[in-house]
C-alpha cells in the first residue's frame, strides 16, 4: 500500500487526506502545532510534527513514504520565511529525496503566497524532475477551486500509477 505525506495538513490536507484514504492510501499529515494533531487523527490521518523550514524533520518521516505532498501555497508567515520554504528550504528537501524510497512530489503552485515566490518554488521541482528523474505534479489550480481535492488526489496517484 502506498504511502503520502503531507506536508501543511490544514483542512484542505485533511479533506486530501481523507480523499486518499477512501482510495486506498496509508496517509501521513504534518503540522507545526501540537494542538492540531488530534484533528489529524480524527480524519483518520496519521499526525506528526515537522516544520518545512527545517527540511530534516520532513525527511525524518519520508523512510516508508511514497509520495510528498508539499501544500504550502497559502501558508501564513512573514514573507522572508515564505520565500525560504519556497525556496532553499524546498531545494534542500527535494535534493535529499533521491536518497528515500520517495517517488514522486506534488508541489502546490498556487495559493496566497507572492505569485513569485511560488513560481520559483515550481520552477526548483521541475529542476529536481530534470535533475533526478523524480516524477512531480504541481498543482496549478487554487483550493477553492471545483474539484480541487479531487484533482490534487488524482495529481498524487499519477505520479505512482506509470
Amino acid at each position: 500500500m502506498a504511502r503520502a505525506l503531507i506536508v501543511g495538513c490544514g483542512c484542505s490536507g485533511r479533506d486530501l487526506g481523507t480523499r486518499l484514504r477512501d482510495g486506498g492510501w496509508q496517509v501521513r499529515g504534518t503540522t507545526r502545532s501540537r494542538e492540531q494533531l488530534a484533528a489529524l487523527e480524527a480524519a483518520g490521518i496519521e499526525p506528526a510534527i515537522a516544520d518545512p523550514d527545517r527540511p530534516g524533520t520532513v525527511l525524518e518521516l519520508v523512510g516508508d513514504v511514497t509520495v510528498v505532498v508539499w501544500l504550502l501555497g497559502s501558508a501564513r508567515g512573514a514573507d522572508e520565511a515564505l520565500a525560504a520554504i519556497h525556496g532553499p528550504r524546498l531545494e534542500r528537501l527535494l535534493g535529499r529525496l533521491v536518497d528515500t524510497p520517495v517517488r514522486g512530489f506534488v508541489y502546490e503552485g498556487s495559493g496566497s503566497v507572492e505569485p513569485a515566490v511560488l513560481r520559483a518554488g515550481t520552477g526548483l521541482v521541475e529542476s529536481a524532475a530534470r535533475t533526478w528523474r523524480l516524477p512531480v505534479a504541481v498543482l496549478g489550480a487554487d483550493r477553492g477551486a471545483p474539484r480541487w481535492t479531487e484533482d490534487a488526489a488524482a495529481a498524487v496517484a499519477g505520479l505512482v500509477s506509470g
